[in-house]
C-alpha cells in the first residue's frame, strides 16, 4: 500500500475573472464554501500549491484570489486546472456514500459471483452517477450506480456487487 495520500479533485479553475488576477472558480464540495477548509489546493497538471479566498459569487461557483496569481495573463494560464487535496483533509463519508477516488479500480461481480470488469471512471451527467466498467474483451460498459443496479459497494474487499439491467454487459 502506497504512503502517497489519495488526491480528490475539490475545485476546478473557470479562467479569469475581471483584469486583476481573480479566478472563476467551480466548487465540487458538498457544501461548496467548504473549499476554503481543505487549503493548500494543488494542481493536478503541476503540484503548484496555492491558498485560496473567495471573494464573491457568480452564476455556478464563485470569484477568488489565488497565491501568486497576480494578473488577468496568469489567471487565464489556469483555465481548466483541477485543483485537488488530500483525501484525509475531507470528512468522513455516512456507510452508503462513497469519493468517486474510492471506487475505481474495483472489481465488478455479478450477483452469481461471475466477474464483469473492473471500475475504470465514474461520469455524473446530472440524473444519477455511472460507473465506467471495463471489460475482460478492452470494452467499456456503462453501469447506472444505483442501489437497484449496485446492491454492494465492498471497499475493504475491493468489490462491487451489481445487478445490471438487460443488455449493459455482453
Amino acid at each position: 500500500m502506497s504512503d502517497t495520500p489519495t488526491q480528490i479533485c475539490v475545485a476546478a479553475i473557470g479562467g479569469s475573472y475581471g483584469v486583476r488576477g481573480e479566478v472563476r472558480l467551480k466548487s465540487f464540495c458538498a457544501d461548496p464554501i467548504a473549499i476554503e477548509d481543505y487549503q493548500p489546493l494543488v494542481a493536478e497538471n503541476t503540484g503548484e500549491s496555492y491558498m485560496i479566498t473567495l471573494t464573491g459569487t457568480i452564476k455556478n461557483g464563485f470569484t477568488a484570489r489565488l497565491t501568486g496569481v497576480e494578473t488577468k495573463e496568469d489567471a487565464d494560464a489556469l483555465r481548466g486546472v483541477r485543483l485537488m487535496t488530500d483525501q484525509s483533509r475531507l470528512p468522513a463519508l455516512p456507510d452508503d456514500e462513497y469519493y468517486y477516488t474510492d471506487l475505481i479500480g474495483l472489481e465488478v461481480l455479478d450477483t452469481g459471483g461471475n466477474r464483469l470488469g473492473t471500475v475504470k471512471d465514474v461520469q455524473n451527467h446530472g440524473a444519477t452517477d455511472i460507473l465506467e466498467v471495463l471489460t475482460s474483451g478492452s470494452e467499456t460498459a456503462l453501469l447506472p450506480f444505483t442501489e437497484a443496479a449496485v446492491p454492494t459497494v465492498d471497499i475493504a474487499s475491493g468489490r462491487i456487487i451489481a445487478d445490471p439491467p438487460d443488455g449493459i454487459f455482453p
